[in-house]
């Protein structure tokens, strides 16, 4: 498993930020933020799209023990509908900015693009949640997080199999739209059937 950074700069607190669930069908996009010491690290800890169920709440146990701060963000899917999935993905990550208990001197962004937020300053890293500590950490959270709440929903309507696949447009996904038509949580700006059974 590859080695994570710890930090960019050891110099300043930073803040670690993801998201969850851009490319799903229903549901929210949720991010997370994560200050974590300096010296954390966890044998375990990478991308979560990487870990299974099992790993990822190990992993959230402990990070949320041991963090600086924490803290989850979301935007649900009629924002995403209202102003497209990239923008609802920053306003989600700024929502988890905002509910830091300790304010970051950095933030390091998952991606190739974000919003500024406030004055602090930001570093976009492609890959980032396979390279440095506390944005793998946001990862984990947000997954987590997203993923129980897909599992809540699922339990609202069960004929998408959100259990299984959480919104991502999965065969029991989609099948399931073309039988009994869209639910209250599903993104309408997405496409949400394939062309071909329009």
């Amino acid at each position: 498993m590859p080695r994570l950074k710890r930090y960019l700069d050891a110099k300043l607190l930073e803040a670690g930020v993801d998201e969850v669930g851009r490319g799903c069908l229903a549901g929210p996009v949720v991010a997370a933020a994560v200050i974590l010491p300096k010296r954390y690290s966890h044998p375990l800890l990478d991308d979560s799209k990487k870990l299974n169920l099992k790993t990822r709440i190990i992993l959230r146990e402990d990070i949320m023990k041991k963090a600086i701060s924490y803290a989850i963000g979301s935007a649900d899917h009629k924002e995403i509908d209202e102003v497209n999935i990239l923008q609802a993905s920053f306003l989600a990550m700024h929502r988890a900015l905002d509910k830091l208990a300790t304010r970051p001197e950095a933030i390091l962004v998952d991606g190739n693009r974000f919003n500024t937020y406030t004055s602090i300053q930001h570093s976009c890293h492609v890959k980032g949640d396979s390279k440095f500590t506390a944005i793998a950490a946001a990862s984990v959270l947000a997954k987590c997080y997203r993923d129980e709440w897909m599992d809540r929903l699922h339990e609202e309507f069960p004929v998408y199999a959100w259990d299984r696949n959480v919104g991502y447009p999965t065969k029991a996904h989609r099948k399931g739209i073309l039988m009994y038509g869209p639910s209250p949580y599903h993104r309408m700006s997405f496409r949400l059937l394939p062309e071909e059974v329009l």
